[in-house]
């Protein structure tokens, strides 16, 4: 696959289309609309402002994305932990076996974004190859 993590995280989005609202729009548009933000649409977001359930479970999709790439690479089940305050303030882990494989906290989660559909792409990758060398570094350990 080219790349797992977005093949995953689109996956899960599209599979929350119920209504079919979504089938005409492009991966990249879809996943974009939902993750990417110019600096400016950034100005528009205020600093200090309360997270809405959406987005907090766009983010939860991120790493349940990276859980289920993990997987399908590994064959080692995942479990997802997310916990976000109303503030966007929180923290989101993944854990294969005993160990932690994925750990981020957020604060003002509310602008958590990405600047093109590429970061997206790039940063997702990325943490699943993180994830895949901690935990083969330290499988034998758990």
């Amino acid at each position: 696959m080219k790349n797992l993590f977005i093949d995953t995280l689109i996956g899960q989005v599209r599979a929350l289309d119920q209504f079919g609202t979504w089938t005409n729009r492009t991966d990249e548009d879809l996943l974009s609309e939902k993750y990417v933000k110019s600096k400016e649409d950034l100005r528009n977001i205020p600093v200090i402002a309360d997270i809405d359930e959406m987005q907090t479970h766009d983010i939860r999709l991120i790493y349940q994305a990276v859980a289920l790439a993990f997987e399908k690479k590994t064959g080692v089940m995942c479990s997802v932990v997310m916990e976000m305050s109303h503030e966007g303030f929180g923290r989101a882990v993944v854990i294969a076996d005993k160990i932690v494989i994925v750990n981020k906290f957020f604060k003002d989660a509310h602008r958590y974004s990405f600047r093109t559909y590429e970061k997206l792409a790039e940063e997702g990758e990325k943490m699943l190859e993180n994830a895949i060398t901690l935990y083969t570094k330290y499988k034998d350990v758990a």
